[in-house]
């Protein structure tokens, strides 16, 4: 479980692939930090630490993971937003993030106002039912608030602070980011699904 806020960002170093699988070394200032078994949010995909050497760790996407993320776009070089799993303790400063990534969308626009960054995204309208004016949505991870909803997409204001503390700044119109809906309104639809009239 994560709570959107990032933290801090890491680099891959090198990948390849095993199979459908895909393996990525990344380096991170939090790598010592990092246990075996730990899971840990990459661009809000919920991967499980493999392996650690000196500054450097290692993570596998399954094929799975890769149809639904923009995972398997990273390369060497690519900048990851990092988030290691809430506990108790955590102030919950974003909104309840769970790892699993619904689907990604596509960058449409992006504009700069006044030092803020303004982007626009388009996704597929079968999830529209699961974005609300105002409401949470987690962006590469990252904990944001949606404003000029659509049935096919939403705005998202960047502040600096977050435009130079994640990998928002390095995204640029065309390219694509992980989304994970708010998880309530996900249990919501599924109960109003079911209750509906034969």
């Amino acid at each position: 479980m994560f709570s959107g806020i990032i933290k801090n960002l890491g680099i891959v170093v090198d990948t390849y692939q095993e199979g459908t699988n895909k393996i990525f070394w990344i380096k991170s200032e939090i790598t010592p930090e990092l246990h075996i078994d730990q899971s840990l949010s990459h661009n809000g995909a919920c991967l499980t630490v493999e392996a650690i050497k000196d500054d450097l760790y290692r993570v596998t996407a399954i094929a799975e993971t890769l149809v639904k993320t923009n995972l398997g776009s990273l390369k060497s070089d690519s900048r990851v937003n990092l988030e290691k799993s809430i506990t108790m303790e955590t102030l919950l400063d974003g909104h309840i993030v769970q790892g699993h990534v619904d689907t990604t969308a596509a960058c449409i626009e992006v504009k700069s106002i006044e030092g803020s960054h303004v982007f626009s995204f388009q996704f597929d309208p079968s999830f529209r039912d699961l974005i609300i004016e105002k409401g949470s949505i987690a962006v590469n991870g990252i904990s944001l608030t949606v404003f000029d909803c659509k049935n096919d997409g939403f705005n998202v204001a960047i502040i600096p602070y977050t435009f130079s503390n994640t990998n928002f700044s390095d995204l640029n119109k065309g390219d694509t980011v992980n989304i994970e809906f708010d998880v309530i309104g996900k249990y919501i639809k599924r109960v109003m699904g079911n209750n509906r009239p034969a």
